[in-house]
């Protein structure tokens, strides 16, 4: 017993002398970089974390010792708390990384599908905008088009061709005695006439295609000659001179023909005829679906005198034109 006393008197009195001499080289300096300025995380936790600088002897440092630094010692347990703390709350933060990781193809998904619904709808719009824009078009089309066509319907109406009556001359003419096709005796009238008129087209813009009825010459309502103008073109502000042969031969003029005296077959008197026709004008403006017609109906009074055969009669101020 009293041995060990010993032991333990002689190792607390050579700590005790040991101890002031190692006193000296315990004071440690630490060098910390300013965390305040820096907006990085890591450097302010490795500013925190300061390495300590130890003092020329080299002396490890120890826990009593940093009791007598003061402020220094305060500012490293805080720095290491600190980063103790930070190192849990990363590993949080990298749980809800990888629970958001793992949740990411959902989302991915939902905004892939979304995007798709999307796309759809944005097809669906322009194919609908699309099929609005061709039937507006349709319809401005025929609109305008029906606009322009009447306007050159509207146009083409107030230039109506002209027509003229020149003049008639009477080439022959008979009276003999005779018989219808069903053996009533009846006098009987052949005749040869000629007419001049001449047609002009005003249209500044367009031809025409021109075509007649038969030109009727009839005496007491009684036709006893008939002609046809054939067919023609004409241009535009142009115009042209007709002939046209009037015929009629053995025509029956029943109780017509008691008041025309005749001898040896030649009329002794003048003798009145109604000349009418109508023709027929049509333009194509615009191909066939602006066809502007024009009629114009022609009727003349006239008088055969019998001494002047084969001459020609004016015409003018003997028509009227409807």
């Amino acid at each position: 017993m009293s041995a060990h006393l010993s032991k333990t008197d002689s190792e607390v009195s050579s700590l005790s002398q040991s101890s002031p001499a190692r006193s000296p080289r315990r004071q440690m300096y630490y060098v910390q970089s300013p965390s305040r300025d820096s907006h990085d995380g890591e450097k302010t936790t490795n500013s925190l974390n300061s390495t300590p600088v130890l003092s020329p002897m080299g002396s490890p440092p120890h826990s009593h010792s940093n009791s007598s630094l003061g402020p220094h010692s305060s500012r490293e347990s805080s720095s290491t708390r600190l980063s103790g703390s930070l190192k849990p709350h990363r590993k949080h933060n990298g749980s809800r990384k990888d629970r958001t990781n793992n949740k990411q193809p959902w989302k991915e998904f939902d905004a892939i599908e979304e995007e798709g619904l999307l796309d759809g709808e944005g097809d669906y719009n322009g194919l609908h905008r699309r099929r609005c824009y061709f039937l507006a078009f349709i319809v401005g089309f025929f609109v305008l088009f029906t606009t322009f066509s009447l306007i050159l319907w509207g146009a083409s109406k107030p230039q109506k061709p002209k027509i003229t009556m020149k003049s008639i001359s009477f080439n022959e003419f008979g009276v003999q005695a005779g018989a219808d096709f069903s053996g009533v005796s009846t006098e009987m009238v052949s005749m040869n006439c000629t007419v001049r008129l001449t047609y002009r087209n005003t249209a500044t813009f367009f031809g025409v295609h021109v075509t007649s009825t038969p030109l009727d010459l009839s005496y007491s309502q009684l036709t006893v000659a008939t002609g046809s103008i054939r067919k023609f073109y004409q241009s535009r502000k142009s115009q042209r001179s007709l002939i046209v042969t009037m015929k009629g031969s053995h025509i029956p003029l029943y109780g017509g023909g008691a008041n025309l005296a005749s001898l040896d077959g030649a009329p002794t008197q003048p003798v009145p005829f109604t000349l009418n026709f109508m023709v027929r004008s049509r333009a194509y403006v615009l191909g066939r679906l602006v066809k502007p017609k024009f009629y114009k109906r022609v009727q003349c009074w006239v008088t055969m005198d019998p001494k002047k055969m084969n001459k020609a009669i004016s015409l003018n101020n003997k028509c009227i034109y409807t």
